[in-house]
């Protein structure tokens, strides 16, 4: 999370993609060390392993890729920031390793061109866009109706670039390895755009979508660490000393979070019915089947629900589709008051309107933070940990946690803390030929669609097989 936002800003300028080989070459060779200690340079505990199934298939596809007989999509799973650094681990260490192994010829370089979040660089820093445009990337407004510059660059480059494209079709991290989040329709319908482009051009080749799933597993269950973490947690929290035994127990850690949990709800709740006039009952319907821990996700989701509703009203933005989308346009709708593309020299501006502006930009940040809070919560469920109460999945469900508190207690995000070494596990999986599908999505609008939809919920399906 940046800085707060205290005056506008210039508009967010496009960022082309300008891949540069060298560049390339030594974020390969510093790939090991940024793995191993991202964003803590001190703390070693960051990713030590990197293993992969199925990579045949990939060493394959750009086998026929380099031969002029397909153009393939990478459609990979992205529930935690380090997964482009296992992306490019991939493709730039395994993928060449498994086709020495297997005999397959690639003739080129093993790369792929890539969308990414334009928001990146907002908290990042400019850097990290100068770094992405050297590496291939192509920045996407998540929340913009229709980004018709990022959609006509990264169009180009699925039909007529010397690479694959890589996109994650769940448009943003969700925090867990093992639940897949609504995927946006974008994958799909590029797909479609590109054997339409192939076919206009007279070209032959088919175009494919990959799947592929990652997921995290701790070296050793961090669960010494975890006690610590949420001791903090309960302690930034304001919440009394538990009287749970003490001990290393699954159900302990469970009846901690939970606890932890039900505290931090109730709290937020009487904030939003104090300070922002929410209408939040103090209990929520049920019936006799109705497990306590059920109430509490329904009572988490109420909370979501009118923490941005507080946004919309604010905005004037509808509050339509699920949390993902609604966040999605409150993000666009806010950097539509902190970066104004009306306002192309605002140091041109008289010191009045410049005083409006930046009044307009900081009440904007502030209101956004509501999203931010929403954001870390959208993919929780009632059974995630009950149905495997693993070391990750513990970890995974606290760190969102740490996330809420520091975003309410600081106007910066901290860096999460390291809980323990981890290893990152790849699976490639089965290609999906859009070129197949392409008839039945001529025809009207109504088959475009629906062509669009059921590839989305093929790809969905996909990847949640990868990671059970």
């Amino acid at each position: 999370m940046p800085r707060s936002i205290q005056s506008t800003q210039p508009p967010l300028k496009f960022i082309p993609q300008r891949l540069n080989l060298l560049v390339l070459q030594i974020v390969r060779w510093l790939l090991p060390i940024a793995l191993r200690f991202r964003t803590r340079p001190w703390l070693p505990a960051g990713i030590v392993k990197i293993e992969a199934k199925n990579v045949e298939v990939l060493a394959e596809l750009y086998q026929q890729f380099q031969a002029g007989k397909i153009r393939f999509l990478l459609a990979f799973r992205h529930p935690e920031v380090e997964d482009p650094l296992c992306m490019l681990y991939l493709l730039s260490r395994i993928v060449p390793q498994v086709a020495r192994q297997k005999g397959i010829t690639l003739q080129s370089l093993v790369h792929s061109y890539f969308l990414y979040d334009r928001g990146m660089t907002v908290w990042a820093g400019k850097w990290l866009g100068w770094l992405f445009s050297l590496l291939g990337g192509v920045p996407v407004r998540r929340g913009r109706r229709l980004d018709r510059q990022a959609i006509q660059n990264a169009r180009e480059l699925f039909a007529n670039g010397e690479l694959p494209i890589a996109v994650a079709p769940e448009g943003g991290t969700n925090g867990h390895s093992g639940i897949v989040s609504p995927l946006e329709p974008g994958v799909a319908q590029m797909g479609f755009w590109c054997v339409e482009d192939l076919q206009k051009a007279n070209r032959s080749e088919t175009v494919i979508v990959v799947p592929i799933a990652i997921q995290y597993h701790y070296v050793e269950p961090p669960w010494s660490k975890l006690d610590w973490l949420l001791s903090k947690l309960e302690a930034d929290s304001g919440l009394k000393i538990s009287e749970i035994d003490s001990g290393n127990s699954e159900e302990i850690y469970y009846q901690r979070l939970s606890r932890l949990a039900e505290y931090l709800i109730t709290e937020m709740e009487e904030f939003y019915r104090r300070f922002y006039h929410q209408d939040i009952p103090k209990t929520i319907s049920t019936d006799e089947s109705t497990s306590a821990n059920q109430v509490l996700i329904a009572r988490l989701h109420r909370l979501l629900d009118k923490a941005l509703q507080v946004v919309e009203q604010y905005f004037g933005v509808q509050g339509q589709g699920n949390f993902i989308d609604r966040c999605r346009r409150l993000e666009e709708a806010g950097w539509s008051y902190i970066y104004r593309d009306d306002l192309p020299d605002i140091n041109a501006l008289a010191p009045f309107k410049r005083g409006l502006a930046d009044w307009i930009a900081e009440e904007a940040d502030l209101r956004m933070r509501h999203m931010r809070i929403v954001e870390s919560f959208v993919a929780v469920t009632a059974n995630y940990i009950q149905e495997q109460p693993t070391a990750e999945r513990f970890a995974e469900t606290v760190l969102l946690v740490f996330d809420m508190l520091s975003r309410i207690q600081n106007t910066t995000l901290p860096g999460r803390p390291r809980l323990g070494l981890r290893q990152a596990e790849i699976t490639v999986g089965e290609p999906i030929s859009v070129t197949e599908r392409f008839t039945n999505s001529q025809g009207d609008r109504q088959a475009s669609k629906q062509a669009v939809s059921d590839l989305t919920k093929d790809l969905q399906n996909a990847l949640e097989k990868m990671i059970r």
